[in-house]
């Protein structure tokens, strides 16, 4: 299996922070490129214009653990603007990185099959 550190944010954007939601995407995706061991980071968004979904992908655990630093610097806004609905886990997490997540209440999937190139 992948050492691969993969998960999912699910969330509704808060009432009329649409725009300001989308600002704090951009600094935030202009942020996470920089960091060397974040291999996926995609946002998406419904047809409705509030429920979105980010994609995160990560080299291993340690690089994880770096875009958690990362995420420090912005979690207190995101969550102002998002309400998030779902976190899921789709690696297995060292006991570090999943005490750093125990917060954000994460569905873990583990994994059982397959293959990442």
């Amino acid at each position: 299996m992948s050492e691969n550190i993969i998960w999912t944010v699910e969330g509704k954007i808060k009432k009329e922070q649409r725009a300001d939601y989308q600002a704090l995407m951009n600094e935030m995706v202009t942020e996470v490129q920089k960091e060397a061991g974040t291999i996926n980071y995609e946002w998406t968004i419904a047809q409705d214009g509030e429920t979105v979904h980010v994609y995160e992908r990560y080299l291993n655990a340690e690089e994880a653990v770096k875009h958690l630093s990362t995420w420090a610097k912005f979690a207190e806004r995101y969550l102002g603007l998002t309400q998030v609905t779902k976190f899921v886990v789709f690696s297995n997490l060292t006991p570090e990185l999943k005490e750093a997540v125990a917060g954000l209440n994460p569905v873990y999937m583990a994994p059982i099959g397959g293959f990442a190139k």
